[in-house]
Order: structure tokens, then C-alpha cells, then sequence
């Protein structure tokens, strides 16, 4: 374990299993990862890769569940999260760690007036009086760009519009000084200027404040210009992680390939076909032996269907941490062709240069 003070998230072999009445289902499987004050880590993958999964379990808010299954180490403030009694893992939620959820419409209750939402954590983590949490969510409401800030205070979330629900869940996260902030999604239903906002918002609070970020997205291009470091999630597991310019610059793993390639870009040509990837997430009931992305990967051979790649360590320029879970990485194994000759390509397209471009 790293005993260096700015640390303030390690995660070890996390694996959250749901025990569903048609068998277990791994939604996240073996992910380890760790977050240093300041940083902030994007992760990416499509819809069902384990994203907010992860995300909510590295809070402990699945722990007590039945119906839910925990295993490996959640590291926070020096405490294991699921090695903790639901009360003392209460006390992290808001000094430690605090969450920016999806959907700003249901995380607020609409029977509470916005005040409430903040003035009770307030009151409960920081012991303050009545008036001084009222002064001090005030503040906080005029920190994320709330305008009328008092008047905010006493309507309740439905008289806001979504940007302004945002804004107010995240001046309900920040409220206590998280020394780790996780955004699952934080502009799910929002305009793309309001997007923007948001986002610019997040980075900028946490660079003020030195807060550790997680960022949870779907959007590729939210999160490689506001991130250090990324990890791509698929099929629950990390596939891919390094530096954020890295992975988008030079992907190791097809399945990171694949998602930059189903971007469209500004100077595509007018009706470009989109590219898409190609079948569809495998079953985590009964997911497929060896590497979970063969079914879809255009580089597949026979050791791919049958050994399941491991995430290791491939080596970085900058001598930074790059690791990839291929038996053939795309940039570092060179020529594709030549190092996977002990099987047959899945198709035509396996025999192509690993490092051609991608239009």
C-alpha cells in the first residue's frame, strides 16, 4: 500500500457481483485503480460496461445490500469502505467523498426545498447552527453560478430548470469539502452549452479546492480535455489506462480503438456513415471464455477466444503507467499479423496494420 499522504483513493481487486434470480451477475469484475489529490481520472465505455457500478460502489452505497455481492478493498480517508459499519461509512459521505448523480431531478426530493438539501449536511458533518449553515449554502449556491442565491434557497427542484438542478446537486456534494468528488454522468439531459457549464464548473472547483475527481461519461469528448488519466471499461473490467493524451492519441486496445473511431468529427465529409462497433456487449451471466471483446474485435484469433489477456503494464514514453488488457496491443506489438500467426484472423480485416490511422 502507498503511504503517501496525497493518496486519497485506493481501490484493490473491486468485484460487484448482483445475485440475480437467473444467477450472479459480475457488473464489476477485478478493477483496481488508485487517485491522488488533484488528479482527475476519466472512465469510459459504453452503456453497461460498469461505469456507475463502480462508481457507486467505491462510495459504499450497494454494500448493504442482499441482493448485492462486494469483494477486494475500497480505500478512503485511511478506512476500508466495506470493512466499516454502515454508520461510521455514513461519516465519510461528505468530508471524505460525495457524488454527483446522474439525474439532478431524482437526486433531489421534491418535496424539500433546495435549502434543506444543503443545510442538512451541513448541520450533520460540520455541527453548524441553523444560521451559519444558512449563510454557508448560500455561499455555496453563489459558487456554482446559482443566481439569486436566497431566493434559490426556498424553492423546491421542480420550479428549477435542469442546469440550475445540477448546480444545487453539486453544491450539495461540495458542501462539506470532499477531499474526492465522483461525477457519475453529471450532464445526462442537458444542452450541450449547459454541458459545457457544467463540466468547466467541476474543473474548475476542483483545481480551487486541490479535490481528487472522478469522472464518469459516455461523452469522449468531455473527458479528454478535463482529465489526467483514463480508464475504458468493458464488459465491467478495465481494458485499457494510462494518460489521457496516451489513450487517445495511441489506443492499445481495439475496444478503445473502436470507441475514438464512433466519434464524428468536424471535418468528416457531409453524410459520413457513422462507424460503429460492430455486435453487442457480451451476457454477464455467461460471459464468454478468453478475452470478452473477441466476439467483436476485428484483430480476433484463436488465443483470443481461449485465454483470457491479462492488464499489464506496456510502457509509456513519458515513463508514465500504461497498462492494457490485449494479447496484442495495437501500437506495442508492432505488426498484429506477425505476432498472432499461431491462430487464424477472425476476418479480412485482422491482417491490417495494428497502427494504421483511423479516419
Amino acid at each position: 500500500m502507498n503511504a503517501n499522504n496525497d493518496l486519497v483513493l485506493e481501490v484493490n481487486d473491486l468485484r460487484t457481483t448482483f445475485l440475480t434470480p437467473r444467477g450472479p451477475v459480475g457488473a464489476v469484475d477485478g478493477v483496481s485503480m488508485s487517485l491522488r489529490a488533484g488528479e482527475t481520472l476519466g472512465i469510459v465505455g459504453e452503456s453497461g460496461s460498469g461505469k456507475s457500478v463502480l462508481g457507486r460502489t467505491v462510495m459504499g452505497l450497494i454494500a448493504d445490500n442482499p441482493t448485492t455481492r462486494v469483494s477486494g478493498e475500497v480505500r478512503i480517508g485511511g478506512h476500508d469502505v466495506h470493512a466499516i459499519t454502515p454508520r461510521e461509512r455514513r461519516r465519510l459521505w461528505g468530508p471524505e467523498v460525495a457524488m454527483v448523480f446522474q439525474d439532478p431531478m431524482t437526486s433531489l426530493n421534491p418535496v424539500k426545498k433546495v435549502g434543506t438539501h444543503i443545510t442538512e449536511a451541513l448541520r450533520l458533518h460540520l455541527k453548524l447552527d441553523k444560521a451559519e449553515a444558512h449563510a454557508r449554502a448560500v455561499e455555496l449556491l453563489r459558487q456554482v453560478f446559482i443566481p439569486e442565491a436566497e431566493r434559490r434557497m426556498r424553492q423546491y427542484p421542480h420550479e428549477l430548470s435542469g442546469g440550475m438542478r445540477q448546480r444545487v446537486v453539486i453544491a450539495m456534494a461540495l458542501a462539506c469539502d470532499p477531499k474526492l468528488l465522483i461525477a457519475d454522468e453529471p450532464t445526462t439531459a442537458l444542452d450541450v452549452t449547459v454541458q459545457k457549464q457544467i463540466l468547466d464548473l467541476l474543473a474548475t472547483l476542483a483545481a480551487e479546492r486541490n479535490m481528487a475527481t472522478i469522472l464518469i461519461s459516455h461523452d469522449l469528448g468531455a473527458v479528454e480535455g478535463r482529465t489526467d488519466r483514463v480508464a475504458v471499461m468493458y464488459a465491467g473490467r478495465t481494458v485499457e489506462t494510462s494518460r489521457t493524451s496516451r489513450v487517445f492519441h495511441a489506443p492499445e486496445h481495439p475496444y478503445a480503438e473502436a470507441l475514438l473511431a464512433s466519434i464524428p468529427r468536424l471535418d468528416d465529409d457531409p453524410h459520413t456513415v457513422l462507424r460503429a462497433i460492430e455486435g453487442t456487449p457480451p451476457n454477464l451471466l455467461n460471459p464468454p471464455v478468453g478475452c470478452r471483446f473477441a466476439p467483436r474485435c476485428r484483430f480476433t484469433v484463436d488465443r483470443c477466444r481461449t485465454e483470457d489477456p491479462a492488464l499489464r503494464e506496456l510502457g509509456d514514453a513519458t515513463g508514465a503507467t500504461h497498462l492494457a488488457a490485449c494479447h496484442f496491443p495495437l501500437v506495442a506489438s508492432g505488426d498484429r499479423a506477425a505476432e498472432s500467426s499461431a491462430g487464424e484472423p477472425a476476418n479480412a480485416a485482422a491482417t491490417a496494420s495494428p497502427t494504421q490511422e483511423v479516419n
